[in-house]
Order: structure tokens, then sequence, then C-alpha cells
């Protein structure tokens, strides 16, 4: 970086007249510049007429034909592809003497959006796919552009990289051997990079040379590319792989990366199969080559951060030893849509030749072997999806001896260390990539053809392969290689090069001690070349890779492929019924959907296996799928299921521990289907008790979908087409003190918002009504996640009961322990309601609502008609309702609420003190709103900023919601499960997806 003189220096701080006055004027661009980082040059940001600008000052001595190299290779893309994402250029170069009298050259391009994909989290493969395509679009304009500046010697032109050699004697000498090794892997492909057709190339599309915009109202895009000053020309590969060196740093998935940006760039500027077997060693090389150019710069600008920005995560790559040269030539084959190996498609094509031409693998007839399904959605083993038990192992839910698991297919059984990631809601390996035959231990196996032993071992520890097999199979179109695991020990005793004939006894199936104590089987695996790992499962997100790499052995089988072969349900499919047969407001959840087929506690299960963390569903009260709630719905559903016109000693201990929960004087309960029949329910109580018909509620409140329920909702009643208010509904503001009109700094904010009640009763009064009461979310949900100010519910009762009126609590929200502190929510507001209103989560599901009242109140409304719910009250509901409450009371859930929640909500906060777009974080327990807002001061509702929110969440398998007249809160409601990793990983994504919208 160039050092400023005395005069340069103020004349920055105090704007003075000076030649950087000159530079900022001849470029349109208002005076002060604000000064950027560069390694050479002084890089500014200015403001010009149309819109920002970087004005570049080159160094002292600068040759001219260089700059106008780079201003001649932008305009030359741009008139060739104007949508690139590159700077426009500004004018014409400026030339001048600065204030020590040194001639420097001055020019200007249109500042572009973004951040620098370096200052970003790492970003989702399709954008990859998109950067990659965007770079080869950059490599097709240049293909005509000549300078002869291009040919200039430089150290970053990677085809004359060896000169990294001659420096090897600085690094630490454990650094050493990671060096050579990439250097030997670009001396052995040299003379082929040499031989390719060369251009003009960037030459330097490293990780802060490209922009990102990441835009809270649209898709995260490739903003722009920056920094032309190491054009050069050589092989456009060498392109590509600059770009992959620092686009995969640090990412767990980097051959996944990889092959994004490859495919990407491949759909722009088609590679050779020559080309894409150059790729990987050319990364690394660039990697050697940036360290050890950081190594050599750091010994002379010791004081200078730029230089070394990227060495440490560049060393973290080179360091790996997961990132295997085969594989990932082969995920770039495929993500080229090229076959996985060259050989490959001769070698099926001759597989399936020979079907039932293969020797059997064992005695009995596998054909007559019965297919199970293991899938997410065709089993329930394992129980809990995170645990797998030894029994469980041992027989994987099937009784038969003899049976067949499929290929491709996810399975939830696979659930030591080595298959899951760091949280629970982390990517693991669920794919099946073999087949499986079950039959009893000591079955012998015979080979389907010919083969040598390539190694013979085992694999001990839980779910492990036990004794293992690889075997090579040289066929007229190409060896193939196979995989046998789960076999007996004494299997260790063949040799590697040992002959195995076809249809020869080389091994037998393993014990629960022999094979990682999973039911006696052989796992069948078959690949194209000798894979070091043989993974035997394959992360869903990584499936279409892995599955090529590992096809079907099923004809080795004398099988049809189909037959097989795992058949996922088609999603898109799925969805285009739904769309043609369901109405279009029955809206689902997010811009992408998600189709769930399992869950447990707080965590959900797609079909493919991958687990979402639940932080949105409150129904599943007690988590899902709970054990016990399953044991007795089935025990009953044995027996019988019949209504409350008989007795049944369910109906009363659901009922008894129910009262124990209430105040006193709440003690006759009525049971029915949903949250929505109770509220309406309610109305009719209140109306009978009272004698009136008009109700008191609160605006943008929500009590359900009946008619009754609908209208006293103004959440859903204020819609368009849903007629608006009826004239027997008086609202009452929402008890908001952070956005309403009354505000927390206001002491008596709580009575200020309760003697609304007062208008309400005179309007009641003046159209000749007559009351009948009020009915509240106590804690109002889709208002916002709104806790009302102490003291407000009970001077609204008060109001209430003094003009005759009945009081409702709905709780279905937020009753039965999610508050921690609290069972119900009234509580905490210090009241005792005359009618209690629950609903979905008593049921953790079922179909279950409750109404608990007085015994005076209930005795007027049984002067009227007969009250009956057909399955209200059945022997199922009650059962199950009991439970829940049981649960919530023997595994400790409201104070795992507690705990939890206020973890939770302190997690929240420190985000707060973070993230300025939060205005407030407010909750009680695991009753949780995080008010987003356009800025603190106007607390404009942040609405696109909590689509976002919520949006990149699911995307990192977390689901929350949004409430709020404005859709700006976020929800976060989890089952009571919910544990301190499901909070912290909350959290954690919460501040990745905030911080991605900061300017």
């Amino acid at each position: 970086m160039i050092e400023m003189s005395p005069e340069t220096a103020r004349g920055l701080e105090l704007g003075i007249e000076g030649w950087l006055e000159a530079v900022a004027a001849h470029f349109g661009c208002v005076w002060p510049m604000e000064r950027l980082v560069g390694e050479y040059d002084l890089n500014f940001r200015a403001r010009g007429n149309n819109g920002p600008i970087i004005v570049k000052v080159m160094r002292a001595g600068c040759d001219p034909a260089y700059v106008a190299m780079q201003i001649e290779a932008i305009r030359h893309a741009l008139s060739v592809d104007p949508h690139l994402p590159l700077p426009e250029i500004v004018g014409e170069p400026l030339t001048l003497r600065d204030d020590s009298g040194q001639e420097r050259i001055a020019w200007a391009q249109r500042a572009l959006p973004g951040k620098a994909l370096g200052a970003l989290a790492p970003q989702s493969l399709p954008l990859l796919e998109e950067l990659g395509r965007a770079a080869g679009r950059l490599s097709r304009t240049l293909q005509g552009f000549e300078h002869p500046q291009l040919d200039r010697p430089q150290k970053w032109r990677l085809p004359d990289g060896g000169w990294i050699a001659a420096h090897l004697p600085l690094l630490p000498e454990a650094r050493r051997p990671l060096v050579q090794a990439a250097l030997e892997g670009f001396e052995e492909l040299r003379p082929a990079l040499e031989r390719l057709p060369q251009q003009a190339i960037h030459n330097d599309l490293n990780d802060w040379n490209i922009l990102i915009r990441q835009q809270v109202a649209a898709q995260t895009a490739v903003a722009g590319f920056i920094d032309f000053g190491d054009m050069t020309r050589a092989p456009v590969i060498c392109d590509l792989a600059i770009i992959a060196a620092y686009a995969i740093l640090d990412r767990p998935d980097a051959e996944q990366a990889l092959a994004a940006l490859t495919a990407g760039y491949h759909a722009a500027f088609p590679l050779t199969e020559a080309e894409l077997a150059m790729l990987w060693p050319l990364v690394r090389m660039r990697l050697a080559v940036s360290a050890v150019n950081s190594t050599v710069e750091a010994r002379a600008r010791p004081d200078d951060p730029y230089v070394t920005i990227s060495q440490a995560p560049a060393w973290r790559l080179l360091e790996r030893t997961d990132l295997d040269a085969a594989r990932i030539l082969q995920r770039l084959r495929l993500a080229c849509r090229l076959p996985v190996t060259p050989e490959a498609p001769a070698i099926l094509a001759w597989l399936a030749a020979e079907r039932h031409r293969f020797s059997p693998v064992v005695e009995a007839d596998v054909a007559a072997f019965t297919v199970h399904d293991l899938s997410p959605s065709g089993s329930l083993t394992p129980e809990n999806p995170f645990a797998l038990t030894p029994a469980e192992a041992a027989t994987l839910g099937v009784a038969e001896p003899c049976w067949i698991g499929r290929h491709g297919e996810p399975r939830l059984v696979y659930t030591e260390g080595a298959f899951v990631g760091p949280t629970k809601a982390s990517n693991r390996r669920t794919v099946h990539l073999g087949v499986d035959l079950f039959a009893p231990a000591g079955t012998a196996l015979r080979a389907p053809l010919a083969g040598t032993v390539i190694t013979a071992g085992s694999e001990e520890g839980a779910q492990g392969y036990g004794g293992m097999v690889v075997l090579r199979h040289d066929t007229p179109a190409g060896s193939l290689f196979t995989l046998w695991g789960h076999l007996a020990a004494d299997c260790a005793g063949l040799k590697p090069g040992q002959r195995i004939a076809a249809g020869e006894v080389f091994a037998h199936i393993g014990t629960l001690a022999d094979n990682g104590g999973w039911a006696p089987h052989l796992h069948l695996q078959m690949g194209f070349d000798n894979d070091r790992d043989w993974d035997g499962v394959a992360d869903a997100d990584d499936r279409a890779a892995l599955l090529a790499r590992f096809p079907n052995p099923a004809a080795l089988l004398n099988l049809a492929d189909d037959h097989v072969a795992f058949a996922a349900t088609d999603e898109a499919e799925l969805l285009d019924y739904r769309q043609a047969h369901f109405a279009a407001n029955l809206k689902l959840s997010y811009r992408q959907p998600v189709m769930f087929v399992r869950g447990w506690k707080h965590h959900l299960f797609d079909q493919w296996g991958r687990p979402y963390l639940d932080a949105y569903n409150n129904v599943p009260h007690v988590g899902h799928a709970h054990p016990r709630i399953r044991a007795v719905a089935a025990s009953q559903l044995a027996r019988m299921n019949a209504n409350t016109r008989y007795l049944h000693p369910a109906q009363r201990a659901f009922a008894q521990k129910l009262i124990s929960k209430m105040p006193a004087g709440l003690e006759v309960c009525f049971f029915v289907n949903s949250g929505s029949e109770a509220n309406e329910l309610a109305l009719r109580l209140a109306r009978a008790a009272s004698g009136g018909y008009d109700i008191v509620t609160p605006d943008h409140g929500y009590h359900g979908n009946t008619t009754g329920a609908t209208a006293i909702s103004a959440y859903k009643f204020n819609k368009p087409g849903m007629g608006g208010r009826q004239p027997w509904v008086h609202l009452v503001d929402v008890a908001d003190d952070y956005r309403g009109r009354f505000r927390a700094d206001d002491p008596a904010c709580g009575e200020r918002y309760a003697a609304q009640v007062d208008d309400a009763l005179e309007e009641i009064a003046a159209g000749g009504g007559l009351l009948a009461g009020f009915i509240g979310e106590v804690f109002p949900s889709v208002a916002g996640q709104i806790i009302p100010p102490a003291g407000y519910l009970a001077s609204v009762y008060a109001r209430i009961r003094s003009a005759g009126g009945i009081c409702i609590a709905d709780e279905v929200q937020t009753g039965l322990g999610r508050l921690g502190d609290a069972y119900f929510a009234f509580e905490q507001q210090g009241v005792v309601p005359d009618i209690v209103v629950l609903g979905k989560p008593i049921g953790n599901g079922h179909p279950l609502g409750v109404v608990i009242t007085t015994r005076e109140i209930a005795d007027r409304f049984a002067q009227g008609a007969e009250f009956f719910s057909t399955f209200g009250g059945s022997n199922l509901s009650c059962l199950i309702g009991k439970e829940v409450l049981d649960i919530v009371d023997d595994e400790g859930l409201q104070q795992n609420a507690a705990i939890v929640g206020n973890r939770l909500l302190s997690g929240l906060r420190a985000l707060q003190d973070r993230h300025a777009c939060i205005g407030e974080v407010r909750g009680f327990g695991l009753f949780t709103g995080v008010d987003l807002v356009e800025d603190r001061d106007s607390r404009a509702p942040a609405t696109a900023i909590a689509d976002h929110a919520i949006n990149r969440l699911r995307e990192m398998r977390i689901l929350i919601g949004r409430e709020g007249p404005a859709d700006n809160v976020l929800k976060i409601r989890p089952p009571l499960t919910i544990d301190a990793e499901g909070v912290d990983t909350i959290c954690a994504a919460l501040d990745t997806a905030l911080a991605e919208i900061q300017p």
C-alpha cells in the first residue's frame, strides 16, 4: 500500500484544495472521497451524479498500458455481454502530478452493489452455481480480447506458479509437504496444461473480488466482478480454479461446492474432460501459491493485514485429508452431465445384458425375498430417530428371516457419530448406497462373477460394517468393484490379490457380534473404483452424486433394478395436485414448501430423513410422536371409541386432572373437538349466563375458523371478502405496549388500554345491545406474541363484570405450562376468568378442545337445549388429553419451558444488541416474539426482513413463523421438549440470517 505524504493526508482529512480534489472534480464526484483498502494503489469511494463511483489512483510510475488493459477489457466484455456484473467505466483516465511531484494515473468506474464474498457466511450451492455461470460468461466474452499487457510477466499467472518451489524453506517445516504435494500434482499436469488454448482471463476472482448482493426482497445474487489488475493470458481452466480455490474455503461441503460452481461455469463455457481432470490439482496449486506468497509478503510488510487475508483458510483447505482427487473428479464429471467415469456406461450396459446369468450370491432364491420399507415414511424404526437401540438394530422392525433392504433408500437407523452432524438439525447421512440381503448368520456368500480381493478386514464399533471385503471384477467393458459388508470375522483371512472364482463361497453373513450389532445381513455395494472410504450411506443433499458413483447392484443379484430401488414421492407432483384440488386460500408455509413424514420431540423429518428443528408448532405440546400418547391411542382404539352419552372412567380422570390445575370455582368441563368449537361453546355459555349477546374483544385477535369464532376474530373478519365486523362485536386495542397507542414508558399504560372497554360498553348501550362478555387471547398471539402490561386484564375483567358480562380466557396458545413460571397466562395477569378455553396443544395433535367454567354458568346453560359433541370427550380423546397433562408433570416440561425459555430470551436479546432491526424481544417461557423494525425510532414494521428470516431459517432446517398485523413479528413457540442445543441453534441461525441483510 502506498504511503501518503503528510500534505496528502491533510488534504484527505480537511478536504482542502489539492490534487485529489482535482481527481474528484474530473470524474464528477463529490469531495471528500472515502478511502478504501488496496494492496498497491489508492482506492476511493465517492458520490457521483448518477450513483456511487470507485476512483482508483495508481501508484507512481504505473505503466499507462496497464490501466488501458483493464479499461479496455471491461469495455470489451460489456460490449459482448451488457448484462455481465462488471463495473462500467466512468469517463477517461486522468494523468496528473501529486503534491510530491510524481505522475499518477487516475480512473473511475461505477460502484457495484453488494458485499465481498469473503465477508459473508458460506453461500448456498445454487448461488455458487450462479457464480460459476457468471464467471463462465465472463470467460466467453474475453475470448476475443487482446492486449500486449496480457503477456507481461507476473507471479499470479497460474501456469507459472512453479516459482514458489524456491521459497519452500520460508515455510514452517510441517507445512512444506503440503506445498510440495501441490507442486508435484501441478508438475504432472503442466505439459497438458500448456497444450490447452489460451486467452485473456481475469486471473484474480478471489473471494474479495466477487461481490454478492443479499437483499431482503430479492434472491441472493452475484452482484459483480471487480479488480482486473492481474489479467493475463492463460487456459480458462485457470480462472475457474482460482474462483474455486476461494469459494470453497472453510466449507465442510467443499466437494459439493466445487461441483456446483463447475456446473454453472460449464453451462456458460463448456469444459472438456481433460480440463475437468486438471481442475482440482490447479485449485490446490492456487492455494499453495497464495499461501506461499502471503508468507513472502508478510516478511516484507509485517504490518499489512491485506497480504495475509486469505492465508489461514488456504492452509486449512490444503491440510484437509478428506478430499480425494479421484472422487472429486467423478463429482465434477457428474456436475457437467458426463458419466461418473468414462467406462461407466459400458459397464452398466454389460451388467444389464448379463442380468440373470450371474452366479447366485446365496443359495436361497432372492427373487422370493420380501422387500421391506425402512424409509422414514414406511418404518417406525427407530422410535427415537436420534438413538437406535441395540434391540432395534438387531431386528430393524422386521420379523422375517430373509428379506431385502432397498438401494437409495433413506433411513433413520444410522444414529452413531459417524453418520450425524454437530447438532440434531444438521445434515446427516441417511441414504443407503447398497442392497441388503437379510438372511441368517452363517449364510454362505458366493461371488456372482470372478473377482480379485482388494481388501479384507473388519470395521469395529456399533453400526459399523463388521467384516468387509472389496473385490475387483474385470469385465469386457472395464473394471468394477464390489463391497461386501457385515460379514463373519473369518473373511479377514482373505488376502489381497487372491482370486475368487464365479460361484465360489468366499465369506459368510456375520452374527450380531461380527457386524456392528445389525440384524444379520449382507450389504452389497457396487462402484466404479476402489473408493478409499466406501461409505455405505450418503447425505441426502448429496445423494445424486453418490448414487451415480455407487449404482444399483441389482443385476449382480439377478434382480430388476426397480425391484430393489427406493422410489421417492414426487413432491412437485404432490404440490401440483394440491393446487389443482385444494382451495387456493389453504396456504402452505414458506416460499419453498416442505413435506414431512415423521416427527420426534421438537424435530420433524422429510422423506429423505433430513431433520428440521421445529420451533413453530405449538400443537405437539409434549413433542411429536410421544410414545406414551401413541401407546394410549393404540390401546384404546383396540378396544372402543364412544361418545359422552356413555359412562367411562376416562372422562372423570381427565376432568379431575383439568380441574386440579384450575383456580377454585372453575369446576365444570365440556369436551369438544377443537379450539374453534370450544370458543363457539364459550360464546353460548356467556350469552346464556348473561342474557346478553354483544361481545367485547381485542382487535386482531383469533379464536378459530367456525362462523361464530371468525365473527369475533378481527384477524379474520377484517380480511378481504370476510364481511367486516358484525354490529354485535366491539373492538378494543390489543394491549401492545411496544407499538400500540400507549407505550411501556407510561406507568398508566395498562389502565389506559383497559379503559377502552368503557367506550365499548357505551357503544353497546347506544346501539341498544346487551353485553354478553369479553373474550381475548390472554397473551395475543396472531397480534404479535403480545405480553399485556401488568394489571391490564384485571382492570378489563372488573369493568366487564360490573356491566354484567362474562370473562372468557382463550388459553389455546399459552396454557398448560408453556409460560414456564405460570401454568396459564391468566395466572401471570393475576386474574380468574369465568370461562377458560383450551384447544390444540391439549391433544398434542389429536383433535381436542375443552371449556371449563363455573357451576353457576353451566347450570344457566343447561336450562336450554341439550349440548352434545359427537366425539368431544370420546374415550380416546379423554385418555389422550389426560396423558398430555400427565406428561407435562412427569417430564418436568413446565420447568423446562422456564429454564430453556429464559436461555432463548437471553440469546435473542443478545442478538438485539447486534442487529438494529430487532426492535423488541418479548415473551415468557416458550411463548416468544421478536418484533422486527425498519428503524428503532419509528418502529416501522420490517415485514420483508421477517419474511427473509423465516425463509432463511427454513433453508437452515429451522421452522419458525411470523405474526402481527404487519407480519413482522417472529413467532417462536416450539414443543416444550426443546433443549439448550435447540434454542442455541435458533439464535445462531437467526444471527446469520439478520447479518445477511445489513447494508
